[in-house]
């Protein structure tokens, strides 16, 4: 089993951090364009128990995923558990910490890669791969959650 990690600071409260995580609807604005996501499920709404229905298409190739919500501890932690992937394990943990004036965002992927024996070949080129995605989703999110907080003010 591997794990990936990736924090970010966000100006920001815990609240409106976590409150972005659990609208379905940020999942596509937060993914790198060269990845088209589809929301499969008619109405989904985010609590423990709940299964989402994905479809990721990259290069031509098509993904359905479905995953699980494990445990949502509001504001602090969202966990989710893929039932169906391209892996033979996926679980992804997103943490929001207040840190200061600011809030921590870390994403721990723990996965297994299907391949078998060819894993530890494959493992180096597929965590360069999460790595430019979370790198993306943490600027994305961060850019996102800064401008719907600033305020405009007009002089007269």
């Amino acid at each position: 089993m591997k794990t990936f990690e990736k924090t970010t600071m966000i100006r920001c409260s815990v609240e409106e951090l976590f409150d972005f995580h659990l609208d379905i609807e940020n999942l596509k604005k937060i993914t790198p364009s060269n990845i088209k996501v589809e929301i499969l499920n008619e109405k989904f709404e985010a609590k423990e128990g709940e299964i989402l229905k994905i479809r990721s298409s990259k290069f031509f190739v098509s993904t359905n995923w479905e995953v699980e919500i494990k445990k949502i501890q509001k504001p602090n932690i969202l966990i989710d558990k893929a039932l169906k992937s391209p892996f033979k394990f996926w679980e992804h943990t997103h943490t929001f910490a207040k840190k200061g004036n600011q809030c921590e965002l870390k994403d721990i992927i723990k996965y297994e890669l299907p391949f078998g024996f060819l894993n530890p070949i494959l493992e180096f080129f597929f965590e360069k791969e999460l790595l430019s995605i979370f790198s993306y989703r943490h600027k994305k999110t961060k850019e996102l959650i800064t401008n719907s907080l600033k305020i405009v003010t007009f002089e007269e």
